[in-house]
């Protein structure tokens, strides 16, 4: 997973807001809100994907558009996947592969790019967001996932809101957001890269975020004051209740049946 972290930081799951924020943090909505000049932001979280293609069976989400995944391969009821792409009124499908499980069922299929000739930055688990070149130019017709979601947005009416010409263009963005009415309250903060030159991006070097005014050079380590971004300053220890599985392995039914996914399958 090696951008795992960075894929949060950009808001990449159905509980999240860009910048590290979610849908539970208290104003955030409506920071985000302010940021974008937003005013038909959503006001709660999105579907999960299971959810989401349960969502696609009964109607009533009618476009799909995948990108970087394939579901028919990763989720685990394939039936149901196969049930709602075929009930899906559109079907857009973006992949480096034409053929696939997923493709099969797509009435758009988009050529893009795989990880070898992407540009931008990744983020690992210890915070160090990295610059990521493409090793080899975009064979035929593939193009960035952010260029093809901008040439939706702006046949769709909303060209000034998505007027991005490069990987850089959307990091100094991101790096905006990250520290907008920040003051120290949320842990994200890049805003020291808000204003960073095309050339300084290219050359930028591996850096462990925060990386803000008070700390140019990156963090190593944080809490290193004994100070975290909750409401009180404290570290909270939430206690958990630990749940046994609904059934376990006895004498008379003695196996446990596996679905026949490995580890790292969903990377598909």
């Amino acid at each position: 997973q090696p951008n795992a972290m960075g894929g949060r930081e950009v808001g990449g799951l159905a509980n999240q807001l860009a910048a590290h924020m979610d849908f539970a943090t208290p104003n955030a909505i409506e920071l985000v809100q302010r940021f974008w000049q937003a005013p038909n932001m959503d006001r709660k979280m999105v579907s999960r994907p299971i959810d989401m293609f349960q969502a696609v069976e009964q109607g009533k989400i009618k476009v799909l558009w995948i990108m970087s995944t394939n579901p028919m391969v990763s989720l685990p009821d394939t039936e149901q996947v196969r049930r709602a792409l075929e009930k899906c009124e559109l079907v857009i499908v973006s992949d480096c592969k034409q053929s696939t499980d997923t493709t099969a069922y797509a009435d758009v299929l988009l050529p893009a790019l795989p990880w070898s000739e992407k540009d931008g930055t990744v983020t690992n688990s210890e915070r160090r967001i990295s610059r990521q070149r493409g090793l080899l130019p975009a064979r035929g017709e593939a193009k960035a996932d952010w260029w093809a979601i901008c040439q939706v947005a702006g046949a769709m009416g909303y060209q000034s809101a998505f007027s991005y010409r490069s990987v850089h263009d959307i990091f100094r963005e991101h790096a905006a957001l990250s520290g907008f009415e920040n003051h120290g309250k949320r842990d994200f903060d890049i805003s020291l890269f808000s204003n960073i030159s095309e050339q300084a991006y290219q050359d930028l070097l591996p850096i462990q975020w925060p990386v803000t005014k008070e700390s140019p050079n990156g963090t190593a380590r944080m809490f290193t004051d004994g100070r975290f971004f909750t409401a009180d300053r404290k570290a909270n220890f939430i206690p958990i209740d630990v749940k046994e599985p609904q059934i376990a392995p006895d004498e008379d039914w003695p196996f446990v049946l596996n679905t026949g996914r490995v580890r790292d399958q969903w990377h598909t």
